[in-house]
């Protein structure tokens, strides 16, 4: 049997994730989280640094989701967004959901990516609807 199972979008993150950039960035994910109808997930892969004021941009995304009945899912992250994670316990927080249910066939994607230090960052969002095969 398939089924819709509505909009999600993803968003790469790369570069830094600091003070400045996570207000950068801050809108965009937002924005990101509108755009889906049920889920955002983030791939943090190529994210070098991550402090407390980037984890605080997680948090309150991940709040706003919940909020909306959303939710914001890391899919994929770098060792050191795994560790920011892990000391402080929430990497459950941003787990992705376990299901019977397929994975997807195709989704939209987004990408933000810092190269320099004082770059703007620019996002690029696009929605994909998605169908699961549930059993």
């Amino acid at each position: 049997m398939f089924a819709s199972s509505g909009n999600r979008s993803r968003v790469i993150v790369r570069g830094e994730l600091d003070l400045v950039s996570g207000e950068q960035i801050r809108g965009r994910l937002v924005d990101a989280l509108a755009a889906s109808s049920d889920r955002l997930e983030l791939d943090l892969s190529g994210v070098s640094f991550c402090d407390c004021a980037g984890l605080n941009v997680l948090l309150e995304l991940r709040h706003r989701a919940v909020s909306q009945g959303k939710t914001v899912t890391i899919q994929a992250a770098s060792p050191v967004v795994d560790r920011l994670l892990d000391l402080i316990g929430a990497q459950e927080l941003f787990a992705p959901e376990r299901s019977r249910c397929a994975e997807p066939a195709s989704f939209g994607a987004a990408s933000w990516s810092s190269p320099k230090p004082g770059a703007l960052p620019s996002v690029k969002v696009q929605r994909g609807r998605r169908l699961s095969a549930c059993g």
